[in-house]
């Protein structure tokens, strides 16, 4: 029996009427749901959107040659008429940019949004100011040299597969930007990239596609080829590498873990480097870059917060493209204290907007708060866990993921309603705002003269 009634129940909950189980219903849902916006789009706007695609990408990197915003600004001022038209056909009760949202993030609102984005400037803009004013950064001068690409990408394949990731269902090789290409479950592509003096960046860009290549290594595949197997949202994929990336990776005792493999492969490596120095030069809060794909942790956030007013009001109707290059320097200012001295490295940095991506931004933000919610919750049900992670042993929290997240799928309505059946309440930004705290306080002495004595006693080990 499928009937609106049953449909329109919470699909994890059992019902007396239904003949179908949780995960059934969440695929009429979905269904349903596609049809619906795919119905509600006429085909003169599916033609013109791959179209402007197109020209929107050409018109975009002419206009980062010519470092000249007015070169994109045509293809933009149509790609919002052309959004805002198709949001208004989707669901004319709903504020256009909300629909753009629920493209990359299902169930998420800019009301909601507004929440958590003001959350984190407020606790956020404070702990970034004692950096700049107080803090005594870490050096990683040390560990900056001449490391061979073909043993780094040695490096990475193994720190990859002792993380899970199965060569027999994927495989790692190397492009000029990293990035997971999933065709199925069981043919998983991922690529970093590597220099020969950054040990680092390599390596930390595959640990991250690991993150979203074990999301989609783990597919249920019980439910092959229907809506429900499909990942919850982009915000969610992106919980799963940064969780890896930053919460795994970039904490102490994975150093205690990694030290001693880097050493294997680089013997060159200084040989009195501890896990504490490691850990140290992972960890910098560089200057503010005007660049969001060259910020650290900390300040990272702010940069999608700028991007995520900017095309809220944009495809609102509250400003108008003409206004973009000016606000968006303002912001900049307000935000990270720097002003962007062209369009180029300013307002033309990212791609997305010339493609017609609205709604995107904010799901890189809301993964690296996903994740920190995720590993909370993970280290209380698993309280060996950091122990396991120092061991370099990744099974105990690769399997937690596997059956909270990646099985699941889309079996929720929303991160949020992802978030409460995990871990008792929806997302919560001061955990992701206590983390950075716990983190960079210690790192950059902000509250002792004394590093935390944990970060100490690895010098000593």
């Amino acid at each position: 029996m499928i009937n609106g009634g049953c449909v329109g129940h919470e699909v994890e909950d059992d019902c007396d009427g239904c003949q179908i189980g949780p995960f059934e219903r969440a695929v009429v849902r979905d269904a349903l749901k596609k049809q619906q916006k795919r119905a509600a789009v006429p085909a003169r706007i599916a033609q013109r959107s791959a179209e402007l695609a197109s020209e929107g990408f050409q018109a975009w990197l002419k206009a980062r040659e010519a470092n000249d915003f007015s070169v994109l600004a045509p293809i933009l001022e149509e790609w919002v008429a052309l959004t805002q038209e198709k949001c208004q056909l989707i669901d004319s009760s709903q504020t256009p940019y909300d629909i753009c949202l629920d493209e990359f993030e299902r169930g998420m609102t800019s009301q909601r949004l507004d929440e958590v984005f003001s959350e984190v400037k407020k606790g956020l803009l404070p702990l970034l100011s004692s950096i700049r004013a107080r803090g005594v950064p870490p050096s990683n001068d040390w560990i900056k040299g001449s490391y061979n690409p073909d043993e780094q990408a040695k490096l990475c394949l193994r720190i990859c597969t002792d993380l899970g990731f199965m060569l027999d269902q994927g495989r790692l090789d190397v492009s000029a930007h990293p990035f997971t290409g999933e065709t199925h479950p069981t043919d998983v592509r991922m690529t970093t990239r590597f220099k020969e003096g950054c040990l680092m960046e390599g390596l930390q860009g595959a640990i991250h596609e690991t993150g979203h290549a074990l999301y989609e290594q783990g597919r249920n595949m019980e439910y092959e080829g229907l809506p429900v197997s499909e990942p919850l949202s982009t915000g969610v994929h992106e919980s799963q590498s940064l969780l890896w990336e930053r919460m795994v990776a970039g904490g102490l005792p994975f150093c205690h873990y990694l030290l001693p493999v880097i050493k294997e492969h680089f013997p060159e490596f200084p040989a009195t480097a501890t896990a504490g120095d490691l850990y140290r030069a992972m960890n910098m809060v560089h200057d503010p870059s005007l660049v969001r794909t060259e910020s650290d942790e900390v300040t990272y956030p702010m940069h999608v917060v700028l991007r995520y007013e900017l095309e809220r009001d944009l495809i609102n109707g509250t400003i108008q493209v003409a206004d973009l290059p000016r606000l968006w320097n303002e912001k900049m200012l307000e935000y990270l204290g720097c002003t962007p001295p062209d369009d180029a490295r300013g307002i033309l940095q990212d791609v997305h907007w010339s493609s017609g991506m609205f709604g995107y931004f904010p799901t890189y933000s809301l993964g690296a708060m996903y994740a920190c919610q995720m590993f909370e919750q993970a280290k209380k049900e698993l309280p060996d866990l950091e122990q396991d992670i120092a061991a370099g042993q990744f099974s105990q929290l690769r399997d937690w993921l596997y059956s909270e997240i990646h099985q699941v799928g889309s079996l929720y309505e929303s991160g949020d309603h992802l978030m409460e059946k995990l871990t008792g309440s929806q997302l919560r930004p001061e955990c992701f705002l206590q983390y950075l705290r716990d983190k960079y306080g210690p790192l950059y002495q902000l509250e002792e003269p004394q590093l935390a004595e944990s970060i100490n006693s690895a010098d000593e080990s």
